[in-house]
């Protein structure tokens, strides 16, 4: 934005020198914003790259998830709630390109402007933005919305608002925030926040509600009946704000989204192969090839897509909780990491078609490389050699068995491990430590987990080899989901999909502050301030080739820290669904993410 000033004196030149100082007069208020760079779509983009604009409205989509839902309410800890309803029913004043490592666009919200170094955002509402019940979306509702989920939300909300200094409105539709830590990406974290409507809550405790109120958004979809663990349906509100769009403009086809709920894998499956679904995710390779040939495929009713994609692999696999002895000794997770017969399980499983995981950012530019630390990676390592375990600086790889039953070299190697830790096995073949306690521990799963199941079965044999005693606890999605809110166990299964821009979560699935704090991501309670310090070096990072440095020594970090036994990661995804169900085919680098199913879906007769 262009200005210009002229030169006066006295009062009116001080107030002028006043702007100056704090950046205003430099700001230019811009309809997009990148991490780095500047966003790769222009002002007046007609849509995204990667939709059919001309995509027709109407048909249903039908999925199922294993599990249940006792609340409707996505953003605060009490309840487990459908995880689509955070993305389908509520909308932020920016929106994401699937198509950019991390470059936000105008939503609700016109126009985004910051500090020269982005100290301050300011955000400018649409004059149009409407709730689904035909109410304006206004800066109070912003505002309010900003401090109700920074002090009473889920905690993934807390972290931001904590580096927010003010919150103020500085126009009829604009607020501005001004921060208190240098942090590159906090502009574009507040710009994902999902906004609430103010009056709903009024007489409502935010943090207790469940199923008791439906909630007012501002998506494109509203939802119209459910069944509590049951079932939830989502219809296309026809009056929806945002329609016309660039951002929005080949999204939300479908007139009905709807999701199933089952105890199992295997009743989900046979739901679909019924026609009770029209769209299902397969996560087994061997499955995907061989149980894929019922009637409806063979009539071409039903069809198979693979979907390919850049983004990391993440983290799944089974998590080791550091708060509870004896995993607080990384020998200990060492030597359980070498019990783990993957080469086996995978065999046994999957064919041994299933890649495994080498690292949380694995499959990505962003994942550690082979061999040895160098460079700006080594650098930013450098200060916390005393701390990092063995393999963050000279290299690490998980351990490969030679594929049998038995995994005696691995075996081998895990009882010297724990030697070294202080257990051995006695006379009558159990592991102990020199107390005499013998090694005992819990592994908790959620019922409906059949292929899980199967392979901590296995497992479970395997550490008998060690002498350790494994007991399996299955429980009920909400016992499930209460247990890890609070860190109650000892091993579970674990899954942190990480993206092509990490930054403020970062914070919540790995900090210091999890250790105690309930309802984060830390499961495996680790305390590190090396990788703290790769979190801030991320945040604060002015290049892209810094930010990829600090990610890839991060990675290092977490994956040397031995939390978690690494399962298989999905390169690919497969998707089976009705031939009526259509997407384009242009794929954006994230490939299926976060709603791009049912997000650019159609659905067309013939």
């Amino acid at each position: 934005m262009n200005r210009q000033y002229m030169m006066i004196s006295g009062s009116i030149a001080i107030a002028i020198s006043g702007m100056l100082s704090t950046g205003a007069a430099f700001a230019e208020r811009m309809h997009g914003i990148s991490m780095y760079g500047e966003p790769a779509l222009q002002q007046d983009f007609v849509s995204l790259p990667y939709v059919n604009p001309d995509a027709p409205k109407g048909g249903r989509i039908v999925t199922g998830q294993v599990g249940s839902f006792d609340s409707l309410n996505p953003h605060i800890r009490r309840g487990t709630v459908p995880w689509q309803l955070r993305f389908l029913v509520y909308e932020s004043l920016m929106g994401r390109s699937w198509d950019e490592p991390f470059s936000l666009y105008g939503l609700l919200a016109e126009s985004v402007e910051t500090g020269p170094n982005r100290e301050w955002v300011e955000f400018t509402l649409r004059d149009g933005a409407r709730f689904s019940d035909g109410t304006r979306v206004t800066v109070e509702d912003v505002m309010w919305t900003y401090e109700t989920l920074g002090t009473r939300g889920h905690p993934r909300y807390h972290g931001a608002w904590q580096k927010v200094a003010t919150m103020r409105q500085v126009g009829e539709r604009s607020v501005r925030f001004t921060f208190n830590v240098e942090d590159r990406e906090l502009p574009l974290i507040l710009g994902l926040r999902p906004i609430l409507k103010k009056a709903q809550w009024r007489d409502i405790e935010f943090a207790e509600s469940g199923l008791d109120v439906i909630p007012v958004a501002t998506g494109p979809y509203v939802v119209d009946d459910f069944e509590a663990g049951r079932f939830v349906s989502l219809r296309r509100d026809p009056d929806y704000w945002g329609k016309d769009l660039g951002i929005r403009r080949g999204i939300a086809n479908l007139d009905e989204i709807r999701m199933e709920f089952f105890a199992d894998d295997t009743a989900m499956f046979e739901a679909f192969k019924a026609g009770e679904l029209n769209s299902n995710r397969e996560f087994n390779p061997q499955k995907w090839e061989t149980q894929y040939d019922f009637p409806a495929i063979e009539a071409g009713d039903v069809i198979k897509s693979v979907i390919h994609h850049q983004r990391p692999s993440g983290i799944t696999g089974f998590v080791m909780n550091t708060r509870r002895e004896p995993f607080r000794d990384w020998r200990v997770r060492d030597a359980l990491i070498h019990a783990f017969n993957f080469e086996f399980i995978n065999q046994a499983q999957a064919d041994g078609k299933q890649e495994r995981i080498t690292s949380y950012f694995s499959n990505s530019v962003l994942g550690m490389r082979p061999g040895p630390a160098e460079g700006r990676v080594r650098e930013l390592l450098g200060p916390f050699s005393d701390e990092l375990l063995p393999g963050a600086l000279d290299g690490y790889t998980l351990p490969v068995s030679d594929g049998s039953i038995r995994n005696r070299a691995n075996i081998g190697i895990a009882l010297d491990r724990l030697a070294e830790a202080g257990w051995t096995v006695d006379g009558d073949g159990r592991l102990k430590n020199a107390g005499g306690e013998p090694f005992e521990f819990e592994i908790l799963l959620r019922q409906g987990s059949a292929e899980i199941a199967a392979i901590i079965d296995i497992y479970a044999e395997s550490l008998k080899r060690l002498g350790i005693e494994a007991t399996v606890v299955t429980t009920d999605s909400a016992q499930y989901s209460e247990r890890t809110q609070i860190y109650d166990f000892d091993m579970t299964f674990y899954r942190r999909a990480l993206s092509l821009s990490p930054g403020n979560e970062q914070t919540l699935y790995w900090g210091s502050s999890g250790v105690e704090m309930p309802g984060t991501r830390n499961w495996m309670g680790m305390d590190s301030p090396a990788a703290e310090a790769m979190i801030n070096e991320i945040l604060s990072a002015a290049s892209r080739a810094d930010f990829i440095a600090a990610t890839r020594a991060l990675d290092r970090i977490l994956t040397t820290g031995r939390y978690v036994i690494p399962i298989s990661q999905w390169p690919v995804s497969h998707i089976a669904h009705d031939r009526r169900l259509k997407f384009p085919d242009r794929i954006p680098i994230y490939g299926d993410w976060i709603s791009w199913q049912p997000d650019v879906w159609w659905y067309e007769e013939g």
